[in-house]
């Protein structure tokens, strides 16, 4: 099933606005609330062959998808729409946080974030070679997670101190327990098999004050993706991806040692709830120096992660500097000691 979303004023289509948060007719300007948009200005079409094409009846075209599309725009008129079968059912999300950047302040952003390079080429600073700038919604599971550790360790207190003419260091063990009960929420894993986890990742944190239920018309004008690995699927790497944070907190409540040795830690992890989310991400395709770049932007806060090319006669000059710097260092100290001159 195909939807298009109507103007009621002059029956083009629209599209999901990041700057205003509503749907806009880039034809005539009309915007409308999402929560109140009327059904009959909703076109839907069946089709009887669902998995991979599906029949634009705004122009007539086929819109041929993968499997895994769910909001996508014709290719022949660019009519935005949403493919209703794939986000209903058990492939429905619960809740989506809207783009809040518009293209064109994605654009602007990313450019003044190429600027920021310290040992990135001139030409990659001060050029605007972007080659195409997608907006997508990326699936992802947020969950709540319930932690229970249970931990046996040794601490030391080393206290040094003389009398007469010796010199004492005394060292004192301590066994340390501690049975914590530690709580996550919505912690953020990608579903996607398309998009690079540890890009994905470092796109953290969005602000879930934002989230909102789950409407279609938020997906109208950009690309969605459905998800490909379920929540039990995903929980080995949720579980993985809280580990450090776990390890830390635990270290935060043994305090006041010298030194701690751990001889038990034993973490059991559950998930009290996972939620099928869409968050928005604008992946950034740049051209430099023969080859694409991808980079990836937090739609919601402008965040963007990527490793940008690096200039060889920045490095080396960077590099010289911090040599130069420390050559120079040595001899001030030198001369401050010795009270000798600076060669």
């Amino acid at each position: 099933m195909v939807i298009h979303y109507k103007c009621p004023n002059c029956g083009s289509d629209m599209a999901f606005d990041a700057e205003s948060g509503a749907l806009s007719c880039g034809n005539c300007g009309r915007q409308d609330n999402i929560e109140d948009f009327s059904d009959e200005f909703i076109e839907t079409v069946f089709e009887e062959d669902e998995a991979k094409e599906y029949h634009c009846n705004n122009c007539g075209a086929n819109i041929v998808t993968d499997a895994d599309t769910t909001a996508t725009s014709c290719s022949f008129c660019g009519a935005a729409v949403v493919l209703a079968d794939r986000v209903s059912g058990i492939l429905a999300p619960s809740l989506v946080i809207p783009f809040t950047i518009s293209k064109r302040q994605a654009e602007e952003a990313f450019i003044k974030w190429c600027r920021k390079g310290l040992l990135t080429p001139r030409g990659f600073m001060s050029a605007s070679r972007i080659k195409k700038i997608t907006g997508i919604y990326v699936p992802f599971w947020l969950y709540d997670l319930k932690n229970e550790a249970k931990v046996h360790a040794v601490g030391t207190r080393v206290r040094t101190y003389s009398r007469g003419e010796y010199i004492y260091t005394e060292t004192k063990y301590y066994d340390v327990y501690r049975d914590l009960r530690i709580d996550f929420s919505r912690v953020p894993v990608d579903a996607s098999e398309k998009m690079d986890d540890k890009l994905m990742d470092k796109l953290e944190p969005y602000q879930y004050s934002d989230l909102k239920d789950f409407k279609t018309p938020y997906l109208a004008g950009y690309i969605a993706e459905k998800y490909n690995y379920d929540a039990k699927e995903l929980f080995p790497r949720v579980k993985e991806k809280m580990n450090k944070p776990l390890d830390d907190f635990i270290r935060s409540t043994v305090s006041g040692y010298t030194s701690v040795r751990y001889k038990n830690k034993n973490i059991t992890t559950k998930s009290r709830k996972s939620l099928y989310t869409m968050l928005p991400v604008w992946m950034v395709y740049y051209d430099y120096d023969q080859s694409e770049h991808i980079f990836a932007m937090n739609g919601q806060t402008g965040k963007v992660v990527g490793k940008p090319p690096l200039s060889k006669g920045k490095i080396a000059a960077w590099f010289g500097g911090i040599a130069g710097g420390s050559f120079l260092l040595m001899k001030i100290i030198s001369f401050i000691v010795t009270g000798g001159g600076i060669l």
